[in-house]
Parts: C-alpha cells; sequence; structure tokens
C-alpha cells in the first residue's frame, strides 16, 4: 500500500482520503485551517493531521486544492516536494465555463510541474471525477475509470498501483501534456450538466469490447 499526504479539505480531499484509507493506504491530511484539518481527520478515522507548509509524509501527495492556489502551494511547500509523486487533480477551467486560465497549449499539470522542485514527478489523475461519485465507488459492478497521465514511468506506476487500492481502475493516456485533453474531458462533462444530463450522477469511462 501507499503512504498519501492530501493538501487540501473540500470533497475531493475527503473522499479520497475515505478510499485510500479504506484501501489500507496511509493517510495524512493537510489544510492551512488546522482545526478543520483535525475534524476531517476524525470523521474520517485513521488519517493523520500534517502541519501546511512542512514537509508532507506521503511518497504520493495529492493537490486537491482550486487550480487558483496550485501555484501558491507549490511555492510554499517548494523543496519539500523533492522526490514526491504529485498528483494533480485540478481543473483549470475559466469561471464562464468556457475555456481555460491555463496558457494556449499547456495544461494546469503542465503548469503545476514547472513550478515543482526539481526531482518531483507530477501524474495528471482523478479531475475527471465529481467528488460524489468517487466517494461511491463502482457503479453497476464495474469499476470508476481513472485516467493518467504523465512523463515518469515510474511515477505513473505507483500512482496506477494506488488506484488500484481504491477500488478504481486507471487508465494510462500518454505524457503529461495529455492532461489537457483530460482537462477537456472535465470541460465536457460540464457541458453535459448543462446542456442534456443536467445533473453529475454519471462518469465517463471506457468499455473494451471483445
Amino acid at each position: 500500500m501507499s503512504s498519501i499526504s492530501i493538501i487540501g479539505l473540500g470533497n475531493m480531499a475527503s473522499a479520497l482520503a475515505d478510499r485510500a484509507l479504506a484501501g489500507g493506504n496511509a493517510v495524512e491530511i493537510i489544510g492551512r485551517d488546522q482545526a478543520k484539518a483535525k475534524e476531517l481527520a476524525a470523521a474520517l478515522g485513521g488519517a493523520t493531521v500534517g502541519t501546511a507548509g512542512a514537509a508532507p509524509a506521503g511518497d504520493i501527495v495529492i493537490l486537491a486544492v482550486p487550480y487558483a492556489s496550485a501555484a501558491a502551494v507549490m511555492s510554499e511547500y517548494g523543496d519539500a516536494l523533492h522526490d514526491k509523486v504529485i498528483i494533480d487533480i485540478t481543473n483549470p477551467i475559466s469561471p464562464d465555463f468556457t475555456g481555460f486560465v491555463t496558457p494556449d497549449g499547456s495544461s494546469g499539470a503542465q503548469e503545476i510541474a514547472k513550478a515543482a522542485p526539481a526531482g518531483a514527478h507530477v501524474v495528471k489523475a482523478f479531475n475527471t471525477l465529481f467528488s460524489h461519485v468517487l466517494a461511491a465507488g463502482p457503479a453497476d459492478g464495474r469499476p470508476l475509470d481513472v485516467f493518467i497521465a504523465g512523463d515518469d514511468a515510474q511515477a505513473k506506476t505507483r500512482v496506477s498501483a494506488f488506484i488500484e487500492s481504491l477500488g478504481l481502475r486507471p487508465l494510462d493516456t500518454g505524457q503529461l501534456p495529455m492532461a489537457r485533453t483530460l482537462e477537456n474531458v472535465a470541460l465536457l462533462q460540464l457541458g453535459l450538466v448543462a446542456h442534456s444530463v443536467k445533473h453529475t450522477n454519471f462518469f465517463l469511462g471506457v468499455s473494451i469490447l471483445s
């Protein structure tokens, strides 16, 4: 199993922490609001509480904060993230849900990787799952698909093993620039919510045909 540090205290952080603990992983919760972090850890049961800005205990660090805060978080932790695998779950979507706030041709994950210290490996994952769908787990007997992208093969192997421990299915989509495509998938989902599906109780996955 893996040792995981989750930076963030929102719905995705809670869902990931809950499934990680159920999968036998060691989980550390980190947030600027120490009281809220302790409250979340207590509600989950079994999680420890870290200190914002200090070196995360986990070998895998999940960046579960809004994209607008991601650069500041990377700067705050700096070299404390050296040699860590950083999972970026953010979606840098514009407030009007029509595009992205990242530079043309780039992605949130690539921008986060630029801000990461040497030796850290950024892997995009979980950005196409709504928090309540992730919390619920397998749907109709099939595991949820988690699309991943990253440049380091070993880091992706470690993230894939972590995803499998959650009872989910990792699907490697390629190098880190593929994160832009995954962020477009999240934008597609918001379009479906607005124009056809009308709710968020769904996920996009891959069905392998025989």
